[in-house]
Order: C-alpha cells, then sequence, then structure tokens
C-alpha cells in the first residue's frame, strides 16, 4: 500500500460566506517539483476531464482545476462576483470577457454554462494580486490556469457541494502526481466558523471476515493468501484472529462492504481459475414468449430484404428529442454518467437506427434497416418504477422513397403475423405532416408509420429521403 508525505505550505484560500447556496465547498493542495513532458501534460489533463465527468457528474457536483502556482500570489480567495463586475481572459482565448460574456461565447461557457442558470453572482478563484484562477465549473483564466512544460509547481482545487466527493477527487489528483515524482504540499483551507487542511491522505481502515469470503466466493483460501493477495491490490493486510485489518489508499471511494474488498481479492486470485459448479438446483428452461415472438418478427423482416442492426440501450436526451424535433420528456436517467453520449435509456428505436445512417452515409444505397430491441419508460406500477418494452423499427433510405414504401412494409409485416390493423392519421413533429399514421390494433395504438421530417434529417446530416416505422412487440405478442 503507497504512503503519501506531505508538507504544509504557505499557501491559504479563504471561503466566502458569500458562497452558500452557490457553490459552497472546496478542497485544494499543492504539488511541487513536476517535471511535465507532452505525454504527462496529456494524460494530466484527461485526468482532470475524468474526475469531472465520473466523481463530478459531468462538472454538476465537482469542478476542478490545475494552475501554475509561480503565477498565484496567496492568499487566494473563493468568492463570488457579479456576471460583469471582472474581465479576464479566459483559458485558450486572447481577449479579455465578462462573466456573463464567457458564458455565451467561450465553447466551455456554453456547454457548462446551463449550471449558474439562474444565479445573480458567480463562483470564481481569485488571488491576492487580483488575478483570476478561474470560475468554476466554468473555464480557468489563460495567465494562472495555463499548465505548459514549463510548469514545475502547481495549485489544485477541487469546489462543489460536499466533502464526501471532493476529497476523493482532490486525492486522486494529488497522488497521481506523488506517483509522477512530485511532492504534496497541504493547503489551509479557512471557512467562516471552522479551518480545514487538504488533502488528507491518512489510510483508510476496513475489516474482513475469512469465512464471510470463502462463503461468498465459493472457495477455501487460507489467511495467509487472502493477505498476500490483498497486498498485491494495494492494501496493508493484518490477521486478527478470523478477520482481517486493513488499511487502503486514500484515493479509494470505492470501498463500502465487504463484497467490494472480495472482489479485489478475486481479481488477484484470477476469475479463470475459479472452477465453475452446477448448481443442486432442477430447473427447466423456456423462452419467454416475447423472445419467440421477437425471432418470428426477424426472420419476416429478413425476408423482405432487410438488414437487422443492434444498437446501444443508453443514449442522450440530445438523440431523444432535439434531433428528432420533439419536445424533451421524462426518461430515466444515470445518476453517475461516464459520458455524457451515454445518459440516458432509450424510450423508442427510431433515434437508434438514425444514428446507424449517419454513420453509414458511405455504404451504397439503398438502406433497409431494421432493429429489435427493448426500450425503458418510466412506469410508478411497476416495483423499479420503470418498465422494459420490447420494440420493432425499420427504416429505409434512398433517392426516392415515400410513404407508400414503408406502410406496404407493415402490412407484409402484419398479414404475415395474422394481425389485423388500422391506420390512423396523427400528428408527430418527427415526421412530415400528413404523411405519418398511428398503427391501431383492436383500437389500440401500437405504433407510427411515415415519412421522416427533413428538418429531423437535416439534424442527423442526412441527405436523402427517409421512411420509418416502429411497433410495440411485448402488446403485440400472443
Amino acid at each position: 500500500m503507497p504512503r503519501y508525505k506531505t508538507k504544509k505550505s504557505n499557501v491559504v484560500v479563504n471561503v466566502d460566506k458569500r458562497l452558500r447556496g452557490i457553490r459552497p465547498f472546496t478542497v485544494c493542495a499543492v504539488v511541487k517539483n513536476l517535471k511535465i513532458d507532452d505525454h504527462s501534460l496529456s494524460q494530466l489533463i484527461q485526468l482532470q476531464e475524468k474526475v469531472s465527468t465520473t466523481f463530478g457528474r459531468n462538472r454538476k457536483e465537482i469542478a476542478r482545476g490545475v494552475y501554475d502556482l509561480n503565477r498565484i500570489k496567496p492568499p487566494i480567495k473563493f468568492t463570488t462576483v457579479k456576471p460583469d463586475g471582472i474581465r479576464f481572459i479566459p483559458l485558450e482565448f486572447r481577449r479579455e470577457l465578462t462573466p456573463r460574456q464567457i458564458l455565451k461565447e467561450h465553447p466551455k461557457g456554453r456547454e457548462f454554462g446551463h449550471l449558474l442558470e439562474g444565479l445573480l453572482e458567480y463562483p470564481m478563484f481569485i488571488d491576492s494580486a487580483g488575478e483570476v484562477l478561474s470560475i468554476p465549473p466554468i473555464i480557468n483564466s489563460e495567465y494562472t490556469g495555463k499548465v505548459t512544460k514549463e510548469t514545475k509547481d502547481v495549485f489544485i482545487e477541487c469546489s462543489g457541494f460536499g466533502l464526501r466527493f471532493l476529497t476523493p477527487a482532490l486525492n486522486v489528483m494529488v497522488t497521481a502526481l506523488s506517483d509522477r515524482g512530485g511532492d504534496i504540499e497541504s493547503v489551509k483551507v479557512v471557512y467562516p466558523g471552522r479551518v480545514l487542511e487538504t488533502p488528507e491522505l491518512e489510510p483508510k481502515k476496513f475489516e474482513l471476515d475469512l469465512d464471510y469470503l470463502n462463503r461468498v466466493s465459493g472457495l477455501n483460501l487460507s489467511m495467509e493468501r487472502v493477505c498476500r493477495f490483498l497486498n498485491q491490490a494495494r492494501y496493508e493486510a493484518k490477521p486478527s484472529g478470523k478477520r482481517i485489518k486493513l488499511l487502503y489508499p486514500a484515493y479509494r471511494q470505492d470501498i463500502m462492504h465487504q463484497r467490494d474488498v472480495i472482489e479485489d481479492v478475486l481479481i488477484s486470485y484470477g476469475y479463470n481459475k475459479i472452477e465453475p459448479l452446477i448448481p443442486k438446483l432442477a430447473t427447466i428452461g423456456n423462452q419467454k414468449p416475447v423472445e419467440a415472438f421477437s425471432n418470428k418478427v426477424s426472420d419476416i423482416m429478413a425476408g423482405l430484404g432487410l438488414q437487422e442492426t443492434l444498437s446501444y440501450i443508453l443514449t442522450n436526451k440530445r438523440n431523444l428529442f432535439e434531433k428528432m424535433n420533439i419536445r424533451e420528456g421524462n426518461v430515466v436517467e444515470i445518476e453517475n454518467i461516464v459520458s455524457a453520449n451515454w445518459s440516458v435509456f432509450r424510450t423508442w428505436l427510431l433515434p437508434s437506427l438514425l444514428e446507424f445512417l449517419s454513420r453509414n452515409k458511405h455504404v451504397e444505397y439503398p438502406q433497409r434497416i431494421f432493429e429489435i430491441g427493448d426500450v425503458v419508460n418510466l412506469d410508478n406500477r411497476e416495483e423499479t418504477k420503470t418498465k422494459d418494452t420490447r420494440k420493432l423499427a425499420v427504416m429505409l433510405t434512398d433517392n426516392s422513397v415515400g410513404y407508400e414504401d414503408i406502410s406496404s412494409m407493415l402490412d407484409s409485416l402484419l398479414r404475415g403475423l395474422g394481425i389485423k390493423y388500422t391506420l390512423n392519421r396523427i400528428e408527430h413533429t418527427s415526421f412530415i405532416r400528413g404523411r405519418v399514421a398511428g398503427i391501431f390494433v383492436k383500437g389500440r395504438k401500437m405504433g407510427l408509420v411515415g415519412e421522416i421530417n427533413p428538418l429531423v434529417l437535416e439534424k442527423w446530416d442526412l441527405e436523402k429521403p427517409t421512411v420509418g416505422f416502429e411497433l410495440d412487440l411485448s402488446a403485440l405478442t400472443p
């Protein structure tokens, strides 16, 4: 287990009480004597973004900044400023802007400006000489916030809404730089009513029950082997009767239960070395009706000359709503997203097919595709408050395709399944007005069919006419 030594720096950060309700917390550190080259600089930038995206929920909960310490004159003040109350040059710009202008004109301002929406004053780090460090969670300044290969000493801050997440985020940053040869120094963070010394890098404590490990894993590992595996996983493990007392690095935030430690033991042991056992339980497997029905539908669509696609169930709101020219609705969202591109569960399939077509414009036309897959919708009647629905989506694109082409394909499918249906005119802004219909079976709406709106095609960067339909297979399953 690594141990990290820290010295006290002469840097003090004073936190203004006006930040309460805006962005009330920060933790800070100094790392000196760094040797930065092109590779390590690229890694540092990637690490900053990863921490802000994962720990910070895309900067909502945590924003971080790394600055050239030698351009900063402590003490530093974490305070607020009015939207037009100061001017400075933001990172990668050549002229001064006010905070309000940054939110409108700077790429990062346009991307993350919604995080400051509705605030009368914005958070800001500023040094004793009046030099701006950053407006979190938007952008650093060009003067203090630009780290280069000449930078030797850095000041690091993480700001947000809770020390529970800020502390490990800072620890990840400083220990990564320490592993690259840097020397960590602590910073005094002065809040109204209390003072913190950060970072706090003392190892964390935990205990593991050996009998519980063997029962959960199905193995019969000795105390000695388990301790060896844990030491390989960067723990410090000491036997204490039937239990193992553990220390683990301060940058880890993922140890919440014994099973989290057991996972590390099994990784060191090797999952492929675990021999599978047949459960002593008599079961008879059978295919779900919706799976059998989906296979039948797939055979029919392939017989009609269509190519089957398979796309991710995760997508983003822009694909589901903005690009489809419809109002934003309720969706099931991922709480701690890794990427903004994969942040919600899809609610329908047609956007997935349009994305597929937009990535395959180089392929020969006509393109005739279909997908059978699940979508997820909110449903308070379900125990999980969500409901999975199996759907079919079909899309045709060529120099000249129209409503007649897609409606005749729909007719071939439903006749082949022996399903009687009717088409009734509806309004849907993803489709051309007057060229879209609802698909009704026994008076119940089961889908829609029509010609895709040119506005939608433009947003997906598609140039050829496109038609499609979507059906609820779960509701149609016999």
